[in-house]
């Protein structure tokens, strides 16, 4: 795979050449817009509102609206005057405990390969995180994008996983928090009970993205058998309100129980330090 970014990681007088590469995949299923009629591929015009004329791409500039129906021209002048030098460095903050972030600032994570001659303090970084608990909060520039940034210890590797700022999050306190009700003790024990009969292992293996395959499987049938009639979209179960909370979580837990019971791994050995 090719990097998509070469620098190094930086602190206090630290200098460790890294690159990064993508930790994530998405696979979407891409369609086309077509003319029914002929399957014609549909493109996209630029028009203006003002006239419904077509615009060509030198008549073009950006505009920041800052009251309904006006704007503010920013031309690429104006944005050099802020862009934030590409330095190829990771640029390490400061150093936290991982327990006291916020998980919803993590969003995109990327894999932080050693380059030639960095791997000795690069190991150094890696074991010096895991031993203290902490992450290290960097600011980094890629594709000209200044990001906030956390370097973890993951496995035998370190991990880039790109953050929100702070201020980009939602406060919960704008969403109504649910009505506090007193809960009966067999409520509690039922749910403790069904939450423990469902417990597994974590094996990430056994989830899958059921509406991509299912999807695929459509697509791959239609290529084969075009004429083929399409069968009866399934009716949507609809949510009922739950009236006897005790009763649902007796059901539910019979439902788990008759179920076989899920394999756990054997126990990890010890080795001798």
């Amino acid at each position: 795979m090719r990097a998509l970014w070469k620098g190094a990681i930086t602190f206090g007088l630290v200098t460790i050449p890294v690159s990064l590469f993508p930790a994530t995949r998405r696979e979407e299923l891409k369609f086309r817009q077509l003319r029914a009629s002929d399957q014609s591929p549909v493109n996209y015009k630029r028009v203006a509102e003002a006239d419904w004329k077509e615009v060509p791409w030198d008549q073009i500039v950006k505009g920041y609206e800052y009251e309904k129906g006006k704007f503010v021209i920013i031309k690429d002048e104006d944005f050099a005057r802020v862009d934030v030098e590409a330095t190829q460095t990771v640029d390490i903050i400061n150093f936290v405990s991982i327990d006291d972030v916020d998980p919803l600032l993590f969003y995109k994570p990327y894999f932080l390969e050693a380059s030639k001659g960095g791997d000795k303090a690069y190991v150094l970084l890696r074991d010096a995180l895991i031993d203290t608990g902490k992450i290290a909060i960097a600011k980094v520039v890629i594709r000209t994008r200044q990001h906030l940034a956390a370097v973890k210890p993951q496995e035998k590797g370190l991990m880039l996983e790109l953050m929100h700022f702070p201020k980009e999050l939602i406060d919960v306190s704008e969403f109504n928090e649910p009505a506090e009700k007193a809960l009966g003790k067999a409520e509690m024990q039922m749910a403790k009970q069904l939450i423990a009969s469902m417990t597994t292992d974590w094996e990430p293996e056994q989830y899958n993205d059921e509406y991509h395959e299912a999807l695929e499987k459509i697509i791959e049938d239609k290529i084969e058998h075009p004429d083929k009639t399409a069968p009866a979209t399934p009716k949507k179960r609809r949510a009922t309100n739950v009236i006897d909370l005790v009763s649902v979580l007796q059901a539910s837990l019979q439902q788990s129980k008759s179920k076989p019971a899920a394999k756990k791994k054997p126990a990890k050995r010890k080795t001798a330090a």
